[in-house]
């Protein structure tokens, strides 16, 4: 007896199809196209208000997962850009999915094969570019025209207003008027001397909402003054609008949006003199002692502020509230959130000297993992983990090895190409962007080495039990030395 395919479903929607109903449409064609096949849907996966540039999506990822696990044997979605629109993914998915022997069927395409990936692949990828462009386009036109382009600043709420037919018009923002004194609070303070802590502390002992929703913290106030993030230092306070200083980008490899700032004659300034909330003359009160803090701050190199400054940093949490353990003085350690939000998120105010915290743990290791039984463990355990991270290198070197040899084999095609009689202006553009991706690819290739399995060693325990007892007795001289 002949079994009925099985059949899972995939829709998504996003900022070209901005309607909640979409998906259920697309829900609906993909049935049709199940019934045509003969096919029984065994579940169906989705993504709301979500971009198909990236496979970090909830819907996607457990599709997959399950096709892993071999839970059916076709994928149906109204069109490949549903799965995703970046070129490299697409070919990710299809190749993920053959080789767990799972089909896709799309109502656009039919079958899919390696030629409409090739195809669709680049189609959506143009697409991608193009939107982005016309997108930036509007913003600025947007920004230009004193209108909200994007984001929301405390302070702040959208007008609702409606043209005379009943369409909402977008873009006008009003002040509001409860948020407002309270940026002119944190001014006032400021100016006058308090710190960005004791401000965000006052500010939650009071029970004030944050503009995250959460709790104020320094950050939330100083913020970052070339970039124009914290309260003190947005210019639409002054009824100044700066737009494009920032552009998001998303990585890759982890599609996590990393941002990064824009050369300053790309900003787009706009009066909007209705927004002002803070005074000039206050402002520049802020500006003068954010300057003058500035006078006085060491002049390390970068790279010296940004290196752990002791053995232990950024490695302990508070045991009340798990926020993180910082400096808190020259020689002491303490809870982060009890001291910059104040005693409504953490009241442990207890601290541990630098000296204590390290003899404490470096007492530890001497007494409890220098034994052969749980050196034995630790030597295994690390060898393991290491293996597991080498393996992960090595499964992301080869897609980048596969890659670069689809790449190079693309540029060759085009190139027998122009032998047999193509114009090469019309494959010059696909050409440049080949070569410029090979060199990406090599440089990568170039920075990771082929990773190599490592082995317990049977003297790996004792190398590790010779460099402990090191480090406890060139810590205890430098502790000597400093007294």
């Amino acid at each position: 007896m002949h079994n009925m395919p099985r059949a899972a479903i995939y829709a998504r929607y996003s900022s070209d199809l901005q309607n909640e109903t979409s998906i259920e449409d697309q829900l609906r064609n993909c049935e049709e196209l199940c019934a045509s096949l003969n096919a029984d849907i065994v579940d169906t996966y989705s993504d709301r208000e979500i971009s198909g540039a990236s496979l970090m999506r909830s819907g996607i990822q457990r599709l997959l997962a399950d096709a892993a696990r071999g839970r059916f044997d076709l994928v149906i979605a109204e069109g490949l850009d549903r799965l995703s629109r970046n070129q490299a993914d697409i070919a990710q998915v299809h190749q993920q999915l053959r080789f767990h022997g799972v089909q896709i069927f799309t109502s656009a395409e039919g079958e899919v094969s390696e030629l409409h990936i090739g195809l669709k692949g680049t189609m959506n990828a143009l697409f991608l570019r193009d939107l982005a462009i016309k997108t930036h386009r509007g913003l600025k036109g947007r920004a230009v025209g004193g209108k909200s382009a994007g984001g929301k600043a405390y302070g702040y709420r959208t007008k609702a207003q409606f043209n005379s037919d009943g369409t909402p018009l977008r873009g006008d923002r009003e002040i509001v008027a409860e948020e407002a004194e309270i940026i002119r609070r944190i001014f006032n303070d400021y100016a006058n001397g308090q710190s960005p802590r004791k401000i965000a502390e006052a500010l939650n002992k009071e029970g004030v909402p944050a503009p995250s929703g959460r709790n104020w913290g320094t950050s939330t106030i100083h913020g970052n003054r070339q970039r124009g993030t914290g309260i003190l230092n947005n210019e639409l306070y002054i009824g100044q609008q700066v737009w494009n200083r920032l552009s998001y980008r998303k990585e890759p490899m982890t599609g996590k949006r990393v941002s990064t700032l824009n050369p300053e004659e790309e900003w787009v300034r706009t009066e909007v003199p209705d927004l002002r909330i803070v005074e000039q003359e206050l402002w520049d009160a802020v500006r003068l002692r954010q300057g003058a803090l500035k006078l006085h701050q060491p002049s390390d190199k970068i790279w010296d502020r940004r290196r752990p400054r002791t053995l232990f940093s950024g490695l302990m949490t508070c045991g009340c509230c798990g926020g993180g353990y910082s400096k808190v003085s020259q020689s002491a350690f303490g809870c982060s959130r009890a001291r910059n939000k104040g005693a409504s998120v953490c009241t442990n105010k207890r601290t541990i000297s630098q000296t204590e915290l390290e003899a404490r743990v470096l007492r530890a290791l001497d007494a409890h993992l220098m034994d052969a039984p749980a050196l034995k463990v630790f030597c295994e355990e690390y060898v393991r983990e290491r293996n597991r991270l080498q393996q992960e290198a090595a499964g992301n070197r080869a897609v980048l090895e596969k890659r670069l040899s689809k790449v190079q084999s693309d540029h060759q095609k085009l190139v027998d190409a122009i032998l047999d009689g193509i114009p090469a202006t019309q494959l010059k553009d696909r050409m440049a962007e080949l070569d410029s991706e090979r060199q990406d690819l090599e440089q990568q290739l170039s920075q990771s080495e082929a990773p190599l399995s490592l082995v317990y060693h049977p003297s790996m325990a004792e190398t590790y039990r010779a460099r402990v007892t090191r480090l406890i007795s060139e810590l205890g001289a430098e502790a000597e030395y400093n007294e």
